[in-house]
């Protein structure tokens, strides 16, 4: 039977990777699929990995109607035998039903692929639509590491350097104005994002801070000529 699958895991632990070696392994055996993805790291209408493998997608925007357009497709001669959507939590819960309908309607295999929860450790609407409708959900068990080397489990953004838990729910690359969401306007603030344990989260101890707080001289229990007589 035909199953909507979602695939899902924190930053670097493979989904595009694996998105991209279902298209391969399916390809390879003669067949057709549509591919989907959304804000791409490589630019619109591409689906990459940070392996450097990159293959053509559509675009999923906001207003794509993924039932709309397979119908389209196959109704103008196209041939779809499954369809690929990755970086799936930037999908609308609409459109994740209209996922849902592909699968059930016209009978083809849908694997969705995407993070299960933002910087602020709140569920993508994708991603909470998924989780509710999907008739299987795979972890991924490629685990990323926190720089701690505890596994990680939660996404983590950074604005010019520091953890941030407030602002805009998807920023994607450099971003201008208050990309934090504390009212401060940061022209062009650099926007970048770190996997960490939960316990790293919740103390919002990035790899960066991390390494500052070891070098401060703040923090060395004793002095450095060693204990006195």
């Amino acid at each position: 039977m035909p199953e909507l699958v979602f695939f899902s895991g924190t930053m670097d632990c493979g989904k595009s990777t694996l998105a991209l070696q279902i298209e391969h392994n399916r390809s390879a055996r003669g067949l057709q699929g549509m591919i989907y993805s959304r804000n791409d790291r490589a630019g619109r209408g591409k689906l990459s990995s940070r392996l450097g493998l990159v293959t053509e997608a559509v675009e999923a925007g906001q207003d794509l109607d993924f039932y709309a357009h397979v119908v389209g497709h196959l109704s103008s001669g196209g041939r779809v035998d499954y369809v690929i959507a990755d970086e799936a939590q930037f999908l609308t819960a609409e459109q994740v039903d209209q996922l849902a309908r592909v699968v059930d309607d016209l009978a083809l295999d849908v694997f969705a692929f995407g993070i299960t929860t933002d910087f602020r450790s709140k569920l993508f609407p994708g991603s909470q639509r998924l989780v509710e409708l999907a008739d299987r959900i795979e972890v991924l068990q490629v685990e990323a590491l926190c720089w701690c080397g505890a596994r990680a489990t939660h996404n983590a953004r950074t604005v010019d350097g520091r953890m941030v838990v407030e602002g805009a729910q998807v920023v994607v690359g450099d971003v201008v104005g208050d990309a934090a969401g504390d009212g401060a306007e940061r022209p062009q603030a650099e926007v970048g994002y770190e996997v960490l344990c939960r316990r790293h989260h919740r103390r919002r101890q990035t790899s960066a801070t991390a390494r500052a707080a070891a070098l401060s001289p703040d923090v060395l229990p004793v002095d450095a000529a060693g204990p006195h007589s």
